[in-house]
């Protein structure tokens, strides 16, 4: 623990070496700059709806998504912390839905700017859950090497997300060069945002997520309800900790509990 601990220390103080010159500015500030600039992005409140997005606004839908979002920014402010790192054990947890909707409730505090980043390469689906076309391509981008903040969109005033319409070749050989971490920080440092979400692909499934965990300061784990085993749990809670800092497990597709938390916090 004390070997990751310094590692991530040491990973910080580069960034914040490579960001030195940038003035902090926050949502709560005048929109101006970079951010202020991203193109836009238009989202259909039906399809998000029909997806299983359902935090963009306050109500008893997005109750849990908000109680984690709580929980992620206290961690997050007393470790200096901003980059978060989204997997599962396996595919079909909903890990991506999961991500979507905690930045949606992120987004909605007036002073926090969120970035949400499609790095399962090899099966994209933020913008297909989004329900938008498919003209994006950020993961392209980063094997060019050159930074374009086209290729970022903002579909609501604090979140921007960065979207890919097909899959990658190679994908762990591309979240694993010095230069994508390069980018990524050059991204950080121009757009300045508060929290940074990384939509990673299963870490039992290839070496993808594993390639890019150096970059971030901490992990969520979504698990599904009776079809996640513990031995995934536990084999990927391991190669998580081994890595980075683990806040913790999102138990997901649990029907019983959502219809007991309806009972008991009534609208």
């Amino acid at each position: 623990m004390e070997r990751i601990q310094s590692a991530l220390a040491k990973a910080r103080d580069a960034r914040e070496r490579k960001m030195k010159g940038a003035t902090s500015g926050g949502a709560g500030q005048a929109e101006t700059g970079p951010w202020a600039d991203l193109p836009g992005l238009t989202l259909n409140p039906k399809v998000l709806e029909r997806n299983r997005v359902v935090a963009m606004h306050p109500n008893q839908n997005s109750a849990s998504f908000d109680l984690m979002r709580t929980n992620l920014i206290r961690a997050l402010r007393s470790n200096g912390w901003s980059r978060v790192a989204i997997t599962s054990p396996t595919q079909g947890c909903g890990k991506s839905t999961v991500a979507v909707n905690l930045a949606f409730s992120l987004a909605r505090m007036a002073d926090t700017r969120v970035l949400l980043l499609d790095l399962d390469l090899r099966h994209p689906s933020l913008q297909t859950i989004l329900g938008v076309e498919p003209d994006q391509n950020f993961a392209g981008m980063l094997a060019s090497g050159t930074v374009d903040l086209s290729q970022i969109r903002r579909c609501a005033p604090n979140l921007a997300v960065g979207l890919n319409s097909k899959p990658v070749e190679s994908p762990a050989e591309l979240l694993s060069a010095a230069r994508t971490a390069d980018m990524v920080d050059e991204i950080e440092a121009r757009l300045r945002p508060d929290v940074i979400l990384f939509d990673m692909s299963p870490m039992l499934a290839n070496d993808d997520a594993i390639s890019f965990l150096d970059q971030v300061d901490c992990a969520l784990m979504v698990a599904a309800a009776d079809e996640t085993t513990v031995t995934e749990v536990d084999r990927c809670g391991k190669d998580l900790a081994k890595r980075t800092q683990v806040l913790g497990v999102v138990l997901n597709k649990c029907r019983f509990m959502e219809q007991e938390e309806a009972r008991v916090y009534p609208e």
